[in-house]
C-alpha cells in the first residue's frame, strides 16, 4: 500500500485550445478510496489515466509512496486497474486471467495458486474458476477482473468507472462488494464515475470536478450539506439542490417579490442565488407560496415538484404527507444557502445560522 501525491497536474493535448486537466493538486493517504466524481468531460478519466501511466502528463508531478512515477512504465508503477469493458482475455478461464498477470511477473506457481484461490473466495468465484468469461454474467466478469487486480496485491487501485455497463440492480451490488473489498485489503483506491450516488456511497473523500479543475474535495456528507458552489450544489444530491435567484435588499432577503427574512450583518447587497434542499422544505401555514406542476412517486418519498414565482422548485416528501394546488413552503432551521451569482462560489456570512434561523418562520 502506499500513497498518492499528485502536485500541479496538468494534461493539454495537441490543438486543443484550453488543457483538458489544469493544475491539480491533490493527496490520497495511505489506504484511503477517493471518488473522482463529475460530468463527462470534466477530466477525471484523464486524470486516472495519468495516475497510472496511460497518458502523458503534461505539466506537474505524480508520486506514488516514495517514487515520482511521471516517467515510469504503467507495469513497474505498482499499481492494479479495472476498466469499464472488464478487459478480459476471452480464451482464458477464469483462473487464467486472473493468474495472468503473476505469470508474466515470473511468481512462483505454488504462490499464484494461493492468490488466486484467496482471491476467488473473497469475491465468490470458485464455482467458476474453470469457466471462460463469454459463460459469465456482466457482474461476474466484472468480479473476475476485480480479482486480477486483487491478486496482483498492488500499492493501489485505479477504478475506471467499472460499474457503468451493469444494470442498475446489479451496480447496487456491486458497489458494496466493491467497498467491502477495499475495506477489508485496505488498498489505497482511486475511483472515476459521473453517478453521483454511486461516489457518494463509496468515497471516503469526494473530489468535484469540473471542466477540468477541481471544485471541491472534501467527505461526502460534508460535500453534500455546504457545497462550495452551484456547480457541486446541482451535481451532489438527487434530485439537485434547488436554486432559486433571490436578492437581499437591505437586510432582507427576497425571492422574487416574497420578502423572507431579515440577514443581519451579512455585508452583501443586490442579487444572490439561494440554494435549499428538496428536503429540507415542507408545508406551511406562511411561507413561500409554492404552485405544484406534478408528483413523482416513488414508494418510501415523493418528490412534488412545482414553481415559486416562476422558478422550478422540487421538494421531497413523506407519501403521507398532503399536497396541495397552491400552498406555502417553510424550510428547516439553517439549512439555506447563499451563493454568488455570478462566480457561483458560496456565500460564507459570519454567524450566518443565528442571522437565518427565523427564515420562513
Amino acid at each position: 500500500m502506499a500513497s498518492i501525491d499528485i502536485s500541479q497536474v496538468s494534461k493539454t493535448y495537441p490543438g486543443a485550445p484550453v488543457p483538458s486537466v489544469s493544475d491539480i493538486n491533490l493527496q490520497i493517504k495511505d489506504g484511503e478510496f477517493i471518488v473522482l466524481v463529475g460530468p463527462s468531460g470534466c477530466g477525471k478519466s484523464t486524470l486516472l489515466r495519468m495516475v497510472a501511466g496511460l497518458e502523458e502528463i503534461s505539466g506537474g508531478e505524480v508520486r506514488i509512496g516514495d517514487r515520482i512515477v511521471n516517467k515510469v512504465d504503467p507495469a513497474d508503477r505498482d499499481i492494479a486497474m479495472v476498466f469499464q469493458n472488464y478487459a478480459l482475455y476471452p480464451h482464458m478461464t477464469v483462473r487464467e486471467n486472473m493468474a495472468y498477470g503473476l505469470k508474466n511477473r515470473k511468481t512462483p506457481k505454488p504462490e499464484i495458486e494461493a492468490r488466486v484461490a484467496e482471491a476467488a473466495r473473497m469475491l465468490e468465484l470458485g464455482p467458476y474458476l474453470d469457466r471462460k468469461p463469454r459463460a459469465l454474467s456482466g457482474g461476474q466478469r466484472q468480479r473476475v477482473a476485480m480479482g486480477r487486480a486483487v491478486v496482483r496485491q498492488p500499492a493501489a487501485f485505479l477504478f475506471d468507472e467499472p460499474l457503468s455497463n451493469l444494470d442498475a440492480k446489479l451496480r447496487v451490488t456491486m458497489r458494496g462488494e466493491i467497498r467491502r473489498l477495499q475495506k477489508r485489503l485496505g488498498t489505497t483506491s482511486l475511483y472515476v464515475t459521473h453517478d453521483q450516488l454511486e461516489a457518494m456511497t463509496l468515497a471516503d473523500r469526494l473530489v468535484v470536478l469540473n471542466a477540468g479543475r477541481i471544485e471541491q474535495v472534501g467527505a461526502p456528507l460534508e460535500i453534500y450539506h455546504r457545497p462550495a458552489s452551484t456547480f457541486v450544489a446541482s451535481f451532489i444530491g438527487s434530485p439537485a439542490m434547488n436554486l432559486l435567484d433571490a436578492e437581499i435588499i437591505g437586510s432582507q432577503l427576497c425571492v422574487g417579490s416574497h420578502a423572507i427574512a431579515p440577514v443581519q450583518g451579512a455585508r452583501i447587497e443586490g442579487s444572490v442565488t439561494l440554494g435549499v434542499r428538496a428536503e429540507d422544505l415542507r408545508p406551511a401555514a406562511t411561507g413561500l407560496p409554492f404552485r405544484l406542476d406534478f408528483i413523482e412517486e416513488l414508494g418510501a418519498q415523493r418528490l412534488v415538484h412545482g414553481h415559486v414565482d416562476g422558478q422550478p422548485l422540487v421538494l421531497s416528501l413523506e407519501p403521507q404527507i398532503p399536497v396541495q394546488d397552491k400552498m406555502h413552503l417553510a424550510v428547516a432551521p439553517d439549512r439555506l444557502h447563499l451563493f454568488d451569482t455570478v462566480s457561483g462560489k458560496r456565500i460564507e456570512m459570519a454567524q450566518s445560522q443565528r442571522e437565518l434561523r427565523d427564515v420562513f418562520a
